[in-house]
């Protein structure tokens, strides 16, 4: 499982999240053939290596000094990205974030969320910063942040309505129920995007997880010259194997071996068992006493769920028992992605071990549900597909 736990001693915006993803490992190019997906356009992406006070940093941001912005409304965004062909995890994501950023703006200004104008946040940049963050995380597997407090600043900030103290309203509001401190440094640290995006998706604040251990430190740049390197701080890495006992996530394997059940039968009661949570179900045909021919049924799962799948072995075979075995596990990390192809979005597994794509998978049903429908060959389909996989595919042939 791979976590990103965010050092937000400088603050954190919404440019230097995508910044810090970027120095993680998601190509640019990527980051730009996804956004094409939205129906954005005069807008061109910057992105370079700078020093923040000595550290190395990558500086991400986006400009549309040469073009009108017009204000947006929440309903606009959410049609901009929902309408997009965006993968299903960026849009929630994505969505989740402007929903959470609406919903401060509007406490603040004492209106519903339908007739909330966006104006900084409503801008292409901050649509860019939003959805590049979600784009981020689905490329790179994270599937759980956590973060520091943040520093937020202090002194005054010009928005549309005026100078605003530190933190501004907006992110005020966000941040409440989060810790946060200011240290006398007389500039907006944490601006809304920025908050909007920790508010949602942390998990937690504070000191990283327990059984964190980092392998990789990345570095977002923001746009100010202060006395702290003003940059993001971006830990990437994976929480430890857990050995104790009925820790959570750990894995049993429950075992049984039946010779005298309707082979009818196992179909439905491997069905059964995925359903209720099994990680794996397998039958192995094997030779029993008195020499009969037997079939052991496998079952992974987590240690919470071995109740429910004793229940279902006992009551739907004919076993008198079973066995309980505890095993440790590895993974890769695993994200899904959806590739366009000329008959229609295919969804794509991609399996990774730390920076390194190391397998490709093309979902073989929405394969196999095209070729029916266009009689084309299933493996043009498979190929075509890996094909359009771009840069991840030259990542996994390196």
């Amino acid at each position: 499982m791979t976590i990103a736990y965010l050092d937000c001693f400088s603050g954190i915006s919404g440019n230097m999240m995508v910044g810090a993803l970027l120095d993680a490992g998601m190509p640019l190019e990527y980051l730009e053939a996804e956004l094409k997906k939205l129906s954005l356009s005069s807008y061109k992406l910057i992105d370079k290596e700078v020093s923040k006070n000595g550290i190395r940093a990558r500086y991400f941001n986006v400009d549309v000094s040469k073009w009108f912005q017009p204000s947006r409304n929440f309903s606009d965004i959410r049609s901009i990205i929902d309408n997009s062909l965006l993968s299903d995890q960026v849009k929630k994501h994505s969505l989740a974030i402007f929903s959470r950023l609406a919903a401060a703006e509007a406490k603040v200004h004492g209106v519903s969320v339908d007739k909330i104008h966006f104006h900084e946040v409503g801008a292409i940049d901050s649509i860019v910063d939003i959805v590049g963050t979600a784009i981020g995380l689905e490329y790179l597997g994270i599937v759980e942040i956590y973060a520091s407090a943040l520093h937020v600043g202090s002194g005054y900030v010009k928005c549309s309505h005026g100078l605003m103290p530190v933190p501004a309203p907006a992110t005020a509001e966000l941040l409440t129920g989060i810790p946060f401190y200011a240290e006398g440094i007389k500039k907006e640290l944490v601006t809304p995007t920025g908050a909007a995006i920790v508010a949602t998706l942390a998990k937690g604040f504070g000191s990283p997880p327990a059984h964190f251990i980092t392998r990789k430190v990345c570095y977002g740049s923001g746009s100010r010259d202060i006395d702290i390197p003003n940059v993001l701080r971006l830990y990437l890495g994976d929480k430890e194997l857990r050995n104790d006992l009925g820790a959570a996530g750990e894995t049993k394997i429950i075992e049984t071996n039946i010779d005298d059940l309707n082979p009818q039968v196992y179909g439905y009661v491997m069905e059964r068992l995925f359903a209720t949570g099994a990680h794996e179900v397998y039958l192995t045909s094997i030779l029993m006493k008195k020499n009969r021919p037997g079939t052991k049924i496998t079952v992974m799962a987590a240690a919470g769920k071995v109740s429910d799948i004793l229940q279902i072995l006992l009551a739907e075979t004919s076993t008198l028992g079973v066995r309980i075995l505890s095993c440790e596990t590895a993974h890769i990390d695993v994200s899904m992605l959806n590739i366009e192809t000329e008959w229609g979005p295919v969804k794509v597994k991609i399996g990774k071990l730390g920076d390194k794509v190391m397998n490709i998978a093309p979902e073989f049903e929405d394969c196999k549900a095209i070729a029916a429908k266009h009689k084309i060959p299933l493996k043009t389909i498979h190929l075509q597909v890996l094909r359009n996989c771009g840069p991840m595919l030259d990542l996994m042939l390196k």
